[in-house]
């Protein structure tokens, strides 16, 4: 059975996450837990005193998580899919971190504002915080991604890092729920010239989707001045349905998401991204 995190605000973004995950993994035995975390402020409890202010004309957030569990129920009715309300207050990464170690999360999916959302995020806000500060897979979903499984997911890596099973386990996940090809990327400005250990690292990681995927995936080598820009381009002429990215390659990261050269991203705008961590 897989539990899955979703973070809301009530939002559209928020919705759009919960409705990609409820689709991704219709055919898989699921607890979906929604995690609303507000202020302390509208916790309707003052300093220590312990006392409860009432504000009847306000909807609280426990309302409002009934009614997104409704509205999934309704438009999305499926036996082996479970929904639980959770509402907490104060730190959003604090109680995000409890959450996935109380109910054992495997997964968490976050809405966010397409591309230059995602690009924002990771200088601060809340999907980049969860993504550099959460130990746990997490699905990035932007605004205008169709809620479907992919057929194609990309795999940006410079093969520097060796493949642990955590990150071999959480790619074939997704390739058998979805059933989609992967592409490997690998982006150089010259000819690549591998190092002893990157060798040993795409040829581990060949053997292994040879034995599990021989006939969906492709190793793709490409030349490029700039690392983002060509899986970008790549990713629009190949029609790539999903980015997934390992969490501990922060120099991929860095080349990919802080590059400043490039001011708009909006055809990356409705790639899902997969963050998988060790």
């Amino acid at each position: 059975m897989k539990h899955i995190l979703i973070p809301t605000n009530f939002s559209s973004n928020s919705w759009n996450a919960l409705e990609y995950a409820v689709n991704l993994f219709t055919n898989e035995q699921c607890i979906f837990y929604i995690l609303h975390v507000d202020e302390l402020s509208n916790s309707d409890i003052q300093g220590n005193s312990l006392l409860v202010m009432t504000r009847p004309n306000r909807i609280t957030a426990k309302e409002k998580l009934q009614v997104v569990l409704k509205k999934i129920s309704s438009l999305y009715a499926n036996q082996l899919h479970q929904f639980i309300a959770l509402e907490e207050y104060g730190n959003l990464i604090d109680h995000i971190k409890k959450t996935v170690e109380s109910k054992k999360i495997d997964i968490i999916v976050m809405g966010t504002k397409g591309a230059t959302g995602l690009k924002t995020s990771f200088l601060g806000t809340n999907t980049g915080n969860v993504i550099t500060k959460v130990v746990c897979n997490v699905l990035v979903i932007p605004e205008n991604a169709i809620a479907k499984a992919p057929n194609k997911v990309a795999f940006p890596t410079d093969f520097n890092l060796f493949y642990t099973y955590p990150i071999l386990n959480s790619i074939t996940e997704i390739l058998e729920i979805s059933n989609a090809k992967l592409d490997v990327i690998h982006v150089t400005q010259t000819k690549p010239n591998f190092s002893n250990s990157q060798l040993i690292n795409q040829a581990y990681l060949n053997d292994y989707l040879k034995e599990l995927f021989i006939d969906n995936h492709s190793f793709n080598h490409i030349l490029g001045k700039n690392v983002r820009d060509s899986i970008l381009d790549y990713i629009t002429e190949n029609k790539i349905e999903m980015l997934t990215m390992v969490a501990k390659n922060l120099n991929l990261f860095q080349q990919i998401f802080f590059n400043n050269s490039v001011e708009e991203l909006s055809h990356q705008t409705s790639v899902p991204l997969f963050v998988m961590h060790e």
